[in-house]
């Protein structure tokens, strides 16, 4: 190569490494959801949800206008607002006006408002649109955290299973399981009574003995499996079909890791 071929060659790569040097990724806002985000640290220390989930890449984006309570908030979508239903978890009811204020309904409300109040969300639909009182059902993501599966692990909300919508399920499941064997939230003793002991081994949930006490019925209408606890209000009234694919449990991590929703009286 000649001298002055050289020369030019070298003059064309320092160009080159000086526009490299001055280029700038663009920043991602701390509220964009991406699924490089997706190990998160929950508030009490530990993985926020196993470390195998991903953000799902076609999130809706919204904003959240309003918390009702644990479980349901309002969101902003394209200028339209809709109330919108977490999927596949059930926090202690607040505003039913049937019912009084359940242990930890207070506690659960305050924890989702501090989580999303306000803020730009992720939208993520699984098999229905709508429930039967017109509510979104969605799994709700917040800087590469699902908002359904924090409360859960936090000990703010049970897992209850809607079929079809059972994308995360077993780990909704999972996390009761652990949240339930420290003690977080409403599985600790602030929300015991003495219809329902601390579980030891070979006692079940809600017996003083090693006998299952916990109805697993299958509802006639609408196919959906529904355990009733000792308190419950349909609990008496319930009867087991073993024949019909009915069972007792004995606990209720149990029923909740094969399948089963709690009734929500």
């Amino acid at each position: 190569m000649e001298v002055d071929d050289l020369t030019r060659w070298l003059a064309v790569l320092m160009v080159l490494s000086s526009v490299g040097a001055c280029r700038q990724e663009p920043s991602i806002p701390t509220d964009t959801v991406t699924p490089d985000t997706a190990s998160q640290i929950g508030s009490n220390g530990s993985p926020a949800q196993p470390s195998t989930i991903r953000v799902p890449s076609d999130l809706t984006p919204a904003r959240v206008t309003r918390v009702v309570d644990g479980d349901t908030i309002e969101v902003e979508i394209d200028g339209q607002t809709f109330k919108l239903r977490y999927i596949g978890i059930d926090t202690p009811e607040t505003v039913d006006p049937r019912q009084p204020v359940q242990c930890f309904g207070r506690e659960a409300s305050e924890r989702n408002q501090q989580l999303v109040g306000g803020r730009p969300v992720g939208l993520e639909r699984d098999v229905s649109d709508t429930d039967d009182f017109g509510r979104l059902l969605r799994y709700v993501w917040l800087e590469g955290r699902m908002v359904n599966a924090a409360m859960v692990e936090e000990g703010y909300a049970m897992a209850s299973t809607y079929p079809p919508d059972v994308k995360y399920a077993a780990m909704f499941a999972e996390l009761q399981i652990q949240a339930r064997q420290t003690g977080r939230g409403l599985w600790g003793a602030v929300c015991q009574t003495p219809a329902r002991p601390p579980l030891t081994d070979g006692v079940c949930d809600y017996s003083t003995t090693a006998e299952p006490v916990i109805k697993g019925n299958i509802s006639f209408r609408t196919g959906e499996k529904i355990y009733h606890v000792p308190d419950g209000e349909f609990y008496d009234e319930t009867i087991i079909d073993a024949s019909k694919g009915e069972v007792v449990f004995c606990a209720e991590a149990e029923a909740v890791a094969a399948g089963w929703r709690r009734s929500l009286r």
